[in-house]
């Protein structure tokens, strides 16, 4: 559990391997830091040590420079080579120029001098996680500019969309994988988001990856990570959203040989970036989207049954805003405020004709569609002729009004009934003939 003092909230997440030949030593690190940290785990020789990062992954290192067999920079060079991540610390009680610059090639990111104080070691861990979270930040905001991110809440409170919701809320303590499924612009990644705001990841990354924005010959590296000539890792998203959620949007896209990659990553929990020899263990939920027919794709080669089947392990299809036509309105307004405050334009008046038109129209395009629609009515300063609640004709407006009130009331009673009008007629206190005339004469 960890403890709240002048070093932030940066250590409490952290995984710390301890690494020195003297027991003292180990035990005054661990114990300073336990009470911090969310794992500390300790090796007496730089072999043990090897031994540990094979089996998790840690976020920092702190190492002795002097041990028996091989010095820590010897350790640290060497394991760069087979694809060592984790951020280190050395600690010393020489440390000559010459030294100095080696580790600084090998990649350390500090020294401390021996004898120290705890709070010496404790700023040290503090501003080197510290470095490697702005750097991961920094990089997954770049990642996200060059996508186009989802944002927002998962809204509406139509029967379809309350489902979706419910369904969040009992997969979100789960690390299952969850599939999500449904046509193009229907939520899929808010509802991902949703689901990682729900989970004990919350605090920790959330990574989306359109794998159809990749290009082939690119994504090993950019999902895998790779070594670079200099040894030094650059991390791939896996290891960025590691501890988080990564979502992978598309996913009927990637290419057939990544699949099999991706199926050992699932069921292996480790990744092996490209040009290393170590597999590096990974903490992560997987999330995955497709607007395809998966079982079609799976028949006719296209995609592996067998990743078909471990991705497919719950699936949650997001309705087309066709079926939700209740929650229109709800976005419609949302969007409408939304687009006139970042535009600094007159909002248009939502009035009935228009509502009703937006009800009524298919949305091929889903919830995206109908956003486009207001930001572009907003920017001309008004609703194509189609949408447009203008125009009625003088003497008429008492009796349309009162056939669009009558509409709307028995459109809406439909939809709470899933199209069913026998049922609806029924709450209607109605005939099923007079629900049959009425929508022949809308056109339903």
């Amino acid at each position: 559990m960890s403890t709240p003092d002048d070093y932030g909230g940066t250590l409490a997440g952290a995984s710390i391997l301890v690494i020195d030949d003297e027991p003292g030593m180990r035990h005054f690190l661990t114990r300073i830091l336990s009470s911090r940290v969310k794992r500390v785990a300790e090796a007496g020789s730089p072999a043990e040590a090897t031994r540990l990062l094979d089996e998790a992954h840690f976020d920092l290192v702190i190492l002795d420079n002097i041990m028996p067999g091989t010095t820590g920079l010897e350790w640290v060079t060497e394991q760069r080579r087979k694809g060592f991540f984790a951020d280190t610390i050395m600690i010393t009680a020489y440390a000559d120029l010459e030294t100095a610059i080696a580790a600084l090639r090998a990649g350390v990111s500090d020294f401390v001098l021996k004898p120290f104080r705890a709070n010496q070691i404790l700023g040290a861990v503090a501003r080197t996680l510290d470095r490697k979270y702005l750097r991961r930040d920094n990089t997954l905001l770049r990642h996200e500019l060059n996508t186009d991110a989802a944002r927002g809440k998962l809204l509406g409170t139509s029967q379809a969309v309350s489902a979706v919701r419910d369904m969040l809320h009992k997969l979100g303590p789960l690390p299952t994988p969850v599939l999500f499924t449904g046509a193009s612009g229907t939520g899929k990644e808010i509802a991902a988001r949703s689901l990682h705001a729900l989970s004990d990841r919350a605090e920790k990354p959330f990574v989306a990856v359109n794998c159809a924005a990749i290009a082939p010959d690119h994504m090993a590296s950019e999902l895998f990570g790779r070594v670079e000539s200099d040894d030094r890792l650059k991390p791939g998203l896996f290891l960025l959203a590691d501890g988080g959620t990564l979502f992978l949007d598309e996913v009927a896209q990637m290419p057939e040989q990544l699949q099999a990659a991706l199926l050992r990553v699932l069921e292996d929990q480790r990744v092996r970036p490209i040009g290393a020899e170590r597999e590096i263990p990974l903490n992560l939920r997987f999330l995955f989207a497709t607007n395809a027919d998966l079982d079609q794709a799976v028949a006719m080669g296209k995609f592996r049954a067998d990743l078909y089947h471990r991705i497919n392990v719950l699936r949650i299809e997001m309705p087309p805003l066709r079926e939700r036509a209740d929650d229109i309105v709800e976005l419609a307004s949302l969007f409408m405020e939304q687009f006139a405050t970042t535009l600094g334009m007159r909002p248009l008046a939502l009035d009935e004709q228009t509502l009703l038109k937006l009800r009524r129209y298919d949305w091929p395009g889903n919830v995206r569609e109908l956003r486009n629609l207001i930001e572009r009515s907003v920017i001309l300063g008004g609703f194509p002729d189609e949408f447009s609640g203008q125009g009625s004709v003088a003497g008429t407006e008492a009796i349309e009004n009162l056939d669009l009130v009558m509409q709307r009331h028995m459109m809406h009673v439909l939809d709470r009934c899933d199209g069913n009008r026998a049922e609806a007629a029924r709450r209607l206190g109605v005939s099923r003939k007079t629900i049959d005339r009425k929508m022949a004469v809308w056109g339903e």
